[in-house]
């Protein structure tokens, strides 16, 4: 299963869900497509994904939204769990996209980052 935290409105998610669906997934594995904005991921799955992509929490959120500089999270204080609350609360903040295969995950951007999980 394939699943793809994807974003309609963000050409980079709209590339790597093409990615997907064509050119990498030859053996046409079922894919699950998360639109994020209107399905938010709990904060347990949050904390899921950053296992699966194996990096600092930070580097799952876009720092560029309005979000991040309003709630002030790029303060070295705040615990991993309250940034995980802060995605979980708006989730525009989640980098997109992200594609998720066999246990692990990759940010797919730029969306040639999604060619890893099918190597």
């Amino acid at each position: 299963m394939i699943t793809i935290y994807h974003n309609p409105r963000c050409s980079k998610s709209r590339a790597a869900c093409e990615l997907v669906s064509g050119t990498y997934n030859t053996a046409n594995e079922a894919t699950e497509v998360v639109e994020y904005l209107k399905q938010p991921p709990t904060v347990a799955e949050l904390e899921k994904l950053n296992a699966q992509l194996g990096c600092p929490v930070r580097d799952m959120i876009r720092d560029t939204e309005a979000e991040y500089k309003t709630l002030n999270l790029a303060d070295p204080s705040l615990t991993d769990a309250q940034l995980y609350d802060a995605v979980a609360k708006h989730p525009i903040l989640l980098q997109r996209p992200i594609i998720v295969r066999n246990g692990r995950a990759v940010i797919g951007r730029p969306p040639e980052n999604v060619a890893a999980l099918f190597a």
